[in-house]
């Protein structure tokens, strides 16, 4: 029996189905049952209806409700962790840590809504404004339509109806096509809350078509997209009335200059570049290093990509599984070629082996080949050299995308110079680009997308300052 579809917190089934297929070998992991145009009007209509009970819950409500779900999240985390591994391909190690992860998303939440506060403004600071008082409070905007990518079927589910739920919003989620079966776990927990029924449905709609038609509706007050640049662009523009959060791609620079420790710089590439077999948004692509010590870093960073196990996503010794599918596979193959063929040395890897990418270090590269200029999302690490710090920092600059960079340096006036000229949204010194804590600030600029997430970010995105002004009564 196909796995139901979420409406207004409760599971149906009818209609169509879609298998979600492992990408390591293929094996068919469940069927879900796929919804159809009136189900999913009844989920639109539902999160409508529910807005105005949504926002009038006590903090105490919300806050407990997503304390329960940290807590069902906790207790079933190893399962979900499988879950995770399953659909998306994710090695059992990183598909641990996503769970765990989404366990805090809903626990910071929740300590974000017990601080959700406001603030109060003194109106008579100038002459003729009288003896009046400002208190200033958010308030969710309105149902928030939220669409995720197949990478963290998980925490980034969490990422959209944790916050939505603290800022008082009921939210309608559409996951991956390619990774519907943890959404639908987190949805199920959320339905078990003594939150409103129509808090949270989870749509798994596999058609463009129809996910558009979803963003367009305009009972939805805000959207929350995590996805590719281009399809985040363009729903952008077809809503230009609608609050949109958009977390889009990048190809993430990471700057090694001659005072850093490369030893520590090379295993921490290694781990930005390669654990999601590179198919994570703030995975380190290029990496520039002082030409002093171009040569032995990257001896160091082939030696520890050489210690990297690629193989078996359930064997918890894995660090690299298999791309989410043959079409990721044969763009990461012509992207290495095309640098090759340019000029480009393959250190290591350089190759396919079904259903991997070969974890692969890319040596002598220029922008203007793909596995710089643009986002490989695959297991590949570009490097080049540079000579000043200035240059570095004017290289990672040039690109279309602005999300996450890292800085190896001991100089702490370069780790400033570095937080102010990168045009990014995140400056990670010392480590790779790819870190990110839950509650932090996390979005980027130019291509990358537009607002923020991390928890007390996203309520913040999902709801808007009231004013209220109080006047003295005159005696």
């Amino acid at each position: 029996m196909a796995r139901p579809f979420l409406i207004a917190g409760s599971p149906r089934s009818r209609g169509s189905t879609a298998e979600v297929v492992n990408p390591l070998d293929g094996s068919v992991v469940d069927t879900v049952a796929i919804p159809n145009d009136d189900d999913v009007e009844d989920a639109v209509a539902a999160a409508s209806a529910t807005f105005d009970e949504a926002r009038r819950l006590p903090a105490h409500v919300r806050l407990n409700a997503l304390t329960e779900v940290s807590e069902a999240l906790a207790a079933r985390s190893a399962e979900l962790a499988e879950t995770i591994a399953r659909e998306g391909g994710k090695p059992l190690k990183w598909a641990r840590s996503e769970a765990q992860r989404a366990v805090s998303t809903f626990r910071i939440a929740a300590e974000e809504t017990r601080r959700l506060g406001g603030e109060v403004q003194r109106l008579d600071t100038e002459d003729g404004l009288g003896s009046r008082l400002g208190i200033v409070r958010r308030f969710p905007v309105g149902p928030v339509l939220g669409i995720t990518p197949f990478n963290f079927p998980l925490n980034l589910v969490a990422h959209k109806v944790a916050p939505a739920i603290a800022a008082g919003a009921p939210i309608v989620v559409k996951p991956a096509p390619a990774t519907p079966l943890s959404a639908l776990a987190l949805g199920e927990i959320v339905a078990s809350t003594a939150l409103p029924a129509g808090m949270i449905s989870v749509l798994p709609v596999p058609e463009p078509e129809r996910a558009q038609r979803l963003v367009q509706d305009e009972r939805f007050a805000v959207l929350s997209f995590t996805g590719s640049a281009p399809v985040g662009w363009r729903l952008k523009e077809l809503v230009p009335r609608k609050k949109v959060i958009l977390e889009l791609g990048g190809n993430a620079g990471v700057i090694v200059h001659d005072d850093a420790d490369l030893d520590h710089a090379a295993a921490r590439v290694a781990m930005g570049g390669y654990y999601q077999a590179g198919q994570s948004c703030i995975s380190t692509q290029r990496v520039l290093v002082q030409s002093r010590v171009y040569d032995a870093f990257c001896e160091r960073l082939v030696k520890e990509v050489a210690n990297l196990k690629v193989g078996d996503t359930m064997d918890p010794a894995t660090d690299v599984g298999p791309l989410i599918n043959v079409a990721a596979l044969d763009r990461v193959e012509a992207w290495v070629q095309e640098a090759i063929d340019g000029g480009a040395r393959a250190l290591c890897g350089g190759r396919r082996e079904d259903p991997f990418y070969v974890p692969t270090v890319l040596a002598d590269t220029t922008p203007a080949m793909k596995v710089c200029a643009e986002e490989v999302f695959g297991p590949v690490v570009a490097v080049s050299r540079y000579e000043t710090f200035d240059e570095a920092i004017a290289t990672v600059n040039f690109s279309p995308y602005g999300l996450q960079a890292g800085v190896f340096t001991r100089d702490v006036d370069r780790v400033f110079l570095a937080h102010r000229d990168l045009e990014v949204g995140a400056v990670i010194a010392n480590d790779q680009s790819a870190y990110r804590a839950d509650q932090m600030p996390y979005g980027g600029t130019k291509d990358s997308g537009v607002g923020r997430e991390g928890l007390r970010y996203a309520i913040e995105e999902m709801t808007e300052p009231r004013l209220l002004v109080i006047s003295k009564v005159p005696l």
